[in-house]
């Protein structure tokens, strides 16, 4: 069941005229900031189904724009997103594409500097609730209303126990946990959701453990 109460289906404290098309897009932009850790240069944004369609008139520029400055779905800096966007030199593009995808309302973020880019598809599923569905590659299914973490390691033997065993040493509970690999014995992403959120000893002591490479965690 996707909706726990009624609060869900009318959608969060927002700005804008719809909760699919402006909370859910706010909500996409931001996880794509969360992930990548720091204001981009630049952002190309390609919107898919009722997105396409609609994204001008519903305000889906200026969410999703605004969710990668950090603003949520409440924040009225989202209204004037692409202006502030322009005055800290971010290059702002957006694609209207005709591939059929699994959701109408799909979007994929690609946001990068001089240092390197995250590539991000996330879907807005209603009342301002979303699914990332790919990062990087990686087919994963995160709701973004957790908070969670991401591991990035090697494909071997142990590396999902030792960071279970890591988050037992901490009373963390998981509430979702998926693993996703793009080859045998490559490099693989485990997407954990979890109840309470993260302390930064646990992300120092996962960094640690043999065969991770990277850990990134998403606050609620």
């Amino acid at each position: 069941m996707k909706y726990k109460s009624v609060f869900d289906i009318i959608g969060p404290i927002m700005i804008g005229p719809s909760s699919s098309h402006t909370a859910g897009a706010a909500r996409i932009g931001r996880v794509a900031r969360s992930l990548f850790g720091r204001q981009p240069k630049w952002a190309n944004i390609s919107f898919y189904g009722s997105f396409a369609k609609t994204y001008k008139g519903h305000g889906t520029d200026v969410a999703i724009v605004g969710g990668i400055l950090d603003f949520d779905t409440f924040d009225e800096r989202i209204k004037t997103s692409l202006q502030i966007a322009d005055s800290l030199e971010i290059a702002i593009s957006f694609h209207e594409e005709d591939a059929v995808t699994d959701h109408p309302n799909t979007a994929k973020v690609v946001i990068g500097d001089e240092h390197g880019e995250l590539e991000l598809v996330g879907i807005s599923i209603g009342g301002g609730k979303i699914e990332i569905t790919e990062l990087n590659g990686f087919v994963l299914k995160l709701s973004g209303n957790h908070p969670a973490l991401l591991v990035v390691h090697d494909d071997r033997y142990g590396a999902i126990a030792g960071v279970a065993n890591v988050l037992a040493k901490f009373a963390i509970n998981i509430g979702h946990m998926e693993v996703s690999r793009k080859e045998k014995g490559k490099t693989a992403l485990m997407t954990i959701e979890v109840d309470q959120n993260i302390d930064d000893a646990v992300i120092k002591e996962l960094t640690a453990l043999p065969n991770i490479t990277q850990v990134t965690k998403i606050v609620d």
